[in-house]
């Protein structure tokens, strides 16, 4: 395991300068050719968030933890700062499974680092998740005309979820090579994830014993804490972040040492 961490830093450090490039054409890439081109990565997270605040606060007139004294705008920060969490989560999991086999290319090229291209993938979605950020904090100064001082922690609350974010993209894009049905069922659980997260609901407002069942999904308590750094100001379960951040790594560099370990066998099969 530790030659595994090794190797994995080594790779990034290496590779840096490539990583940064192949992120670069990915984000602008993915608005190549459209009208709007970058500033769709801003106009995606506003109009999903006006939406969902829409349905949740003005059609089922819901308040946040049932606070009556909850405005909309309170509302729609701590629904977007789940969001922002779930959606950098989801991004990269999402397409994890296909990153070797939409590339085969750079399977035929030896020299080629493969396990760069869930670097690339993170950082792109991740770049993302910053754009959302920045309008989360507009909206805070905007609406709340305060920022709480937690809120620096946000990045350290989110550490596990990077870690083992990349950890799984290295398991999936490598099982994703040998098994296509990778792809549609992880689809079906980073939806069914989704809802399953308190993403649109404080954990709090859940009946006791459903609780404890949210509260196995690791997602659901980095989307707690992140909404007590930024829009509380309360700060995070020291102790529970760090078995976190402990678990986080340890998924990071064992799904580095799988996918270091099978992809010899990505040529034969692509």
């Amino acid at each position: 395991m530790l030659l595994s961490s090794k190797n994995m830093l080594a790779s990034f450090l290496k590779n840096r300068g490539l990583i940064w490039q192949m992120t670069k054409r990915e984000v602008t890439g993915r608005y190549k050719g459209s009208f709007l081109g970058l500033a769709w990565s801003l106009f995606n997270p506003l109009m999903m968030l006006t939406v969902y605040t829409f349905v949740f606060s003005v059609v089922f007139k819901t308040r946040w933890g049932g606070d009556p004294n909850a405005g909309k705008a309170d509302f729609a920060i701590v629904l977007f700062t789940g969001l922002i969490v779930f959606n950098l989560f989801s991004e990269c999991v999402g397409r994890a499974p296909g990153l070797i086999t939409s590339n085969v290319n750079y399977v035929k090229k030896v020299v080629f680092p493969l396990e760069i291209l869930s670097f690339v993938n993170f950082f792109a979605a991740l770049f993302h998740a910053l754009i959302s950020f920045v309008v989360l904090l507009i909206a805070i100064v905007v609406f709340k005309h305060q920022v709480h001082i937690t809120i620096l922690l946000l990045p350290l609350i989110v550490l596990p979820l990077m870690l083992a974010i990349l950890g799984v993209s290295w398991f999936l894009s490598a099982l994703g090579v040998f098994v296509r049905d990778v792809a549609q069922t992880i689809g079906i659980i980073v939806s069914v994830l989704m809802f399953m997260s308190p993403v649109f609901y404080p954990v709090a407002a859940l009946p006791a014993s459903f609780q404890k069942i949210i509260l196995l999904n690791p997602l659901a308590f980095m989307i707690e804490e992140a909404r007590k750094v930024v829009f509380w100001g309360v700060e995070p379960n020291w102790a529970m972040l760090g078995v976190n951040i402990i678990i986080g790594l340890c998924i990071c560099v064992l799904g580095f040492a799988f996918f270091q370990k099978v992809r010899k066998g990505f040529a034969d099969v692509l």
